[in-house]
């Protein structure tokens, strides 16, 4: 998907192309006429463009139209896309008016500057629609290239060490911070296995509460989860250090068991400052643990022969 440019850029670049056929008729009349004609079809080739640059939405897997209704909504998008298909049938229908209308005009060059502030009109009316557009490919731009391989989908409470235990274990550098939310954006490393690949992907930090009420940064979590995860690892912090109790992160832990679909493995972080029965311990400041953890999800990579279907059947190209 390529820059979406602003109406000003399209009428600028229209008209440069218009004048340079304009010098070519010796006829001053049908140079006009010729004008309108050529800032016509070339406003309409270039919306065309832009339309069939950007992907079409029901095209994607499930996980990429999610982050695109998260984002911007799916219903703005197309609404955009739809005003930018509107413009270019209107420059196309009223520069072949406008054209027919210059030729039998006793003054061409007037009906030529009039024909022209109405195709500038209809471009300018679209220009919030095109800034949107361009907005959302610089974004959609920056999404992971999740591809068809085992995915690990790390999720837990904020600053309980996902992002951590991510760049150790993978080749993700996330940013590490000791303040909670510093992961604003789905994060995907790799590991190489042999002649195989397992991705992970490092989510926002999620919090215990309804779904309707999470935000942006939440809801990009939970559609990883939902579609792209053929393994979940859920960190839990029992020193409490994160900033949350440890029934919450529990709580969020049994949403989390009734709403994926994906296994999962539950382990403890901060080993070094509090451990906790019953369940794997590893500290990522340490190091501690982290390649047992690590061991168990290989193992469980090596058991399954397949990723999760669907889970990536159309990659935003961008």
């Amino acid at each position: 998907m390529k820059t979406v440019p602003t109406a000003d850029e399209i009428l600028d670049r229209s008209f440069r192309r218009a004048a340079r056929k304009m010098r070519e008729k010796r006829n001053k009349d049908r140079a006009n006429e010729e004008f309108v004609r050529a800032v016509s079809s070339a406003v309409h080739d270039r919306l065309v463009q832009i339309m069939q640059d950007i992907p079409i939405i029901e095209d994607l897997s499930p996980f990429y139209q999610d982050m695109v209704d998260i984002l911007f909504g799916i219903d703005r998008f197309k609404k955009s896309l739809g005003a930018v298909g509107w413009a270019a049938k209107q420059t196309r229908v009223l520069g072949s008016r406008m054209a027919r209308e210059v030729r039998w005009s006793p003054d061409t060059q007037v009906k030529r500057k009039q024909a022209v502030a109405r195709i500038a009109s209809v471009v300018h009316q679209i220009d919030e629609h095109l800034r949107f557009l361009n907005d959302a490919r610089n974004t959609l731009r920056k999404l992971p290239d999740i591809r068809e391989e085992y995915t690990v989908v790390v999720a837990g409470y904020p600053n309980v060490g996902k992002s951590s235990f991510i760049r150790l274990v993978s080749t993700a550098e996330p940013e590490i911070a000791e303040y909670p939310f510093t992961t604003r954006e789905i994060i995907l490393g790799h590991r190489k296995v042999g002649r195989r690949s397992i991705q992970f992907v490092d989510t926002p930090g999620l919090l215990y509460r309804p779904r309707i009420g999470r935000n942006a940064v939440e809801q990009q979590a939970i559609n990883a989860l939902m579609h792209v995860a053929d393994l979940v690892l859920y960190i839990l912090d029992p020193s409490e250090t994160c900033g949350y109790s440890l029934s919450d992160q529990l709580s969020l832990l049994e949403e989390m068991k009734d709403l994926v679909p994906a296994p999962m493995i539950v382990v403890v972080n901060k080993a070094d400052e509090l451990l906790l029965t019953g369940y794997s311990n590893m500290s990522t400041l340490t190091g501690e643990g982290v390649d047992a953890v690590l061991q168990e999800i290989l193992t469980r990579a090596a058991a399954s022969s397949t990723p999760r279907p669907g889970h990536s059947q159309s990659e935003i190209r961008l």
